[in-house]
């Protein structure tokens, strides 16, 4: 198929056409822009921190399920119901771990944010939590045909939207100090995993806390001592997370590290004076 063709409009500058924005020649300049704008944001903001809550976006509160079940005689719906249901608690755990590191964050952490994808579900929660304790509240949202929509939790000033999963994925990393996964589907997954990975091959400061929420769900989900007993993971692989049943020990595992690290430790990836220095040893 041909490419579309582009309109230009005599005596107007290319970056203010439209056409040729949203055009695959102009794909470029939309990667560089979703790379550059988050920065600026952040940079006048005076956000150099962030705690990543990962999660579902199809989580509903218990209330909520409780809301819409009455009167329901839809069959499918409330059989989807009964099984959000299951995991309906991560809501207000999210929502309460948020808000109580929002306190801990407002005391003394000048700097920091909880992000989240921006979302509905545990994006929500994590959002509402920062928002009802006056603790800056980012949302990365993506765009998608279904599902994903913003929160109203969201700070207006940090509420960005992105049309790249991947350029969003590296602003999740890029100023992460602690990463909390909750229940979730194959977005949380695939999340999840990019972000162990990069802890695992050390693009990633090793000492980051990730809490995983949820043993119960998580441990029926996958089988992670299996990894490393068929050699896919090595042993001490299992010990770049911490498995968390409640907000209280989510939020002790975090803090913790957190408080026993300086500005400086944590790094997105080694410069090339550090890889040298690695490599010659």
């Amino acid at each position: 198929m041909a490419p579309k063709k582009v309109h230009p409009i005599p005596g107007q500058m290319a970056y203010h056409n439209a056409e040729f924005l949203e055009s695959d020649a102009a794909r470029p300049i939309r990667f560089l822009s979703e790379f550059f704008q988050p920065a600026q944001i952040f940079d006048q903001e005076d956000i150099k921190n962030s705690i990543v809550f990962f999660g579902s976006a199809r989580t509903l509160p218990p209330d909520e399920i409780k809301k819409r079940r009455k009167g329901c005689k839809d069959k499918k719906e409330l059989a989807r119901l009964d099984r959000l249901s299951k995991v309906a608690d991560s809501y207000n755990a999210a929502r309460e771990l948020a808000a109580k590191l929002g306190k801990w964050i407002n005391k003394r952490h000048h700097g920091y944010a909880i992000m989240t994808g921006g979302g509905p579900g545990i994006m929500e929660a994590g959002n509402r939590g920062a928002s009802d304790v006056g603790t800056p509240s980012v949302g990365l949202n993506i765009k998608l045909p279904f599902e994903q929509h913003c929160n109203p939790y969201i700070d207006d000033e940090l509420n960005l939207q992105f049309r790249y999963f991947f350029i969003r994925k590296y602003w999740f990393l890029r100023m992460a100090r602690a990463l909390v996964i909750f229940p979730g589907g194959f977005g949380t997954l695939d999340e999840a995993f990019e972000m162990l990975t990069l802890i695992q091959t050390d693009k990633y400061a090793q000492q980051m806390p990730v809490v995983i929420f949820d043993s119960n769900f998580w441990k029926k989900a996958l089988n992670w001592e299996f990894f490393a007993e068929t050699g896919m993971i090595n042993p001490e692989d299992l010990k770049l997370f911490k498995f968390c049943d409640t907000v209280d020990e989510a939020y002790d595992f975090i803090t913790s590290r957190l408080e026993e690290q300086s500005e400086g430790q944590v790094t997105f990836a080694r410069t090339h004076a550090e890889e040298d220095s690695k490599n010659k040893k």
